[in-house]
Formats: structure tokens, C-alpha cells, sequence
């Protein structure tokens, strides 16, 4: 009877932390800025926000920091031009987004998931990944385009893999470099950590219209 007790006390705990980190944030109006950023702040590692009106003015930025997934939906929006939606998980890796988005006006929108470069010697994490990237459009919306980037209604993903530019010379080197100015072996590196050069997987990007 007790070990019943104590198992149903940590599936409802479990549960109750499920709950909390699905919870779903909701804003009824964000306005960003000329040049303005705006950081989401939150311990847990996966958003769900609900914005009913976002208004992201020219070159503003909305970041999400240390988050493996967010999911956004925006029940109206204007942006600006080149205003940009940012994520990563503080690893390197791009974050993964899922948004909704009813865009009545759209001057150019970068959304920005890609895999950040490792940084031989300086950095604790590899090379990162690109995050996947999926723009689904409500009922109504403006219909962004992808090829043109100076005209308006201009939507761009980002989903690069880190460490594209590798280049092995210039990478050992530095960690020489590194090795040779610390006190003693290898104590002149993160955790006394060297990562191949090897790069990070490009994420993916999709723009879905429902209509």
C-alpha cells in the first residue's frame, strides 16, 4: 500500500512538471521597436507563447535564449523591414520553431535557427546544428515570398550548420597557440577539451499556407 502511495505521489509530481513546462504564455500586444530588442526570458528550455498582436518596427529583433523549442502563435502582425525572430539553445544549436503567424504586413523577416562554430579552444560545445524551422500561415495572411530579399513581404530561414568554414590549420594552431600560453599542459582549453572540425547539420525550413 505505501509503494502505491508513493508511486501515484511521482506520476501526479511528474505530471504537474509537464504541465508547467507546456504552460502557454499569452501576450495581448508586443511592439518592438525601431533598432529595439526584445529577449524571452524563461528557465525552461521549450516556449509556447500566444501573441495577439505583434508589431516588430525596422531592424527590431525578438530572441529566445537557451530554448530547444518555441512555439509562437501570433494571432495578428506587422513587421517591419529586416526585423528578425532569433533562437538557440546555448549549445550551438539552433532552436527548433513552430509558428502560426496571420502577417497583414510584412516588410522583411529573418528568422534565424542556424548552428553557431565551435571556436576550437575557446568554446565547450562543438559545432552546432541547425534548427527546423516550420512558418504555417492562418486564414487571412499576407502570403510571404522567398526569393527576393529587397522587396517587400521578404521571409527568410536560416537553418545553416555551424562550422561550414572550417579550416583544420588555422583551428590547430590556435589550440597550440593555447597550449603553449597555459600554465601547463592542456589546462589552457575549456575542461581540457579539443573538438574536431568536424561541421553541424543544417536544419530545415518550411512555409506552409493553409489556404
Amino acid at each position: 500500500m505505501k509503494s502505491k502511495i508513493i508511486l501515484g505521489f511521482f506520476i501526479c509530481f511528474a505530471m504537474a512538471l509537464t504541465g508547467k513546462a507546456q504552460e502557454t504564455q499569452h501576450i495581448s500586444k508586443l511592439e518592438i521597436g525601431k533598432k529595439a530588442k526584445k529577449n524571452i526570458d524563461s528557465r525552461d528550455s521549450t516556449v509556447v507563447m500566444h501573441i495577439d498582436t505583434l508589431i516588430m518596427k525596422d531592424n527590431s529583433a525578438l530572441s529566445f535564449y537557451g530554448k530547444k523549442n518555441v512555439k509562437l502563435t501570433i494571432g495578428y502582425a506587422e513587421i517591419g523591414n529586416k526585423a528578425t525572430i532569433y533562437g538557440t539553445d546555448g549549445k550551438n544549436n539552433g532552436a527548433n520553431f513552430d509558428i502560426n503567424a496571420n502577417f497583414q504586413k510584412l516588410g522583411s523577416l529573418y528568422i534565424i535557427a542556424k548552428g553557431d562554430d565551435a571556436f576550437n579552444g575557446t568554446k565547450t560545445f562543438p559545432n552546432g546544428n541547425g534548427g527546423k524551422v516550420k512558418v504555417t500561415l492562418t486564414n487571412g495572411s499576407i502570403k510571404p515570398q522567398t526569393t527576393n530579399k529587397k522587396a517587400t513581404n521578404y521571409i527568410y530561414g536560416d537553418v545553416a550548420a555551424g562550422g561550414r568554414a572550417v579550416n583544420a590549420n588555422t583551428d590547430l594552431r590556435n589550440i597550440y597557440d593555447r597550449i603553449k600560453s597555459a600554465p601547463s599542459g592542456l589546462r589552457g582549453l575549456p575542461q581540457g577539451q579539443i573538438y574536431s572540425g568536424s561541421p553541424g547539420t543544417e536544419g530545415t525550413f518550411e512555409l506552409i499556407s493553409t489556404q
